[in-house]
């Protein structure tokens, strides 16, 4: 399973993206609900490793399921 960047708690460290393996993290367009940049987790690519639960210094940023209903994914 997948996990999640929560959108509107996300802060745009991006700690996240340089620690993936596989690269599925991506930034969002825009800002979020905080005015942050914000960044979004392809759950198709994403192979679980939970790296980047590890590296995230925002507390809540990231959780370890696939939540779309928390995570905007752009089209």
């Amino acid at each position: 399973m997948a996990h999640t960047i929560v959108t509107d708690v996300c802060e745009g460290v991006a700690d996240c993206v340089d620690a993936c393996p596989v690269g599925c993290i991506h930034d969002g367009p825009g800002k979020n609900t905080k005015g942050t940049d914000w960044y979004w987790i392809d759950f198709a690519t994403c192979i679980d490793c939970g790296i980047c639960l590890q590296v995230c210094p925002v507390e809540g940023a990231i959780v370890a399921e696939e939540r779309a209903d928390l995570q905007k994914t752009p089209t």
